[in-house]
């Protein structure tokens, strides 16, 4: 089995997420190889809950231009995960 803390990058933090947090409902960005039951698994040893549900997406990187040259880069592709916790809660921001 995987490390957990490999198989969970980082939370997601925008109004949209954070307003979801108040129902249970957490967004992390995870690895791009991961599986549901594997996401499942890590949240759950990492922070000691029960989760109802994992929803995963596959979000592309935005391509980009320099200005002078005229080069076409691109964003790294990410994964992000939308983890529904049947009770209890995550502590992510701690004061």
């Amino acid at each position: 089995m995987k490390d957990p803390r490999d198989i969970i990058i980082a939370p997601v933090v925008s109004e949209k997420t954070y307003s979801l947090v108040e129902t249970g409902v957490y967004t992390f960005q995870v690895h791009p190889s991961a599986t549901k039951p594997e996401i499942r698994d890590a949240i759950e040893s990492i922070w000691d809950v029960e989760v109802r549900k994992v929803n995963t997406l596959n979000r592309r990187g935005k391509r980009s231009r320099t200005r002078g040259t005229n080069r076409v880069g691109q964003k790294p592709n990410t994964k992000r995960a939308i983890v529904t916790l049947a009770a209890g809660e995550i502590p992510l921001f701690e004061n």
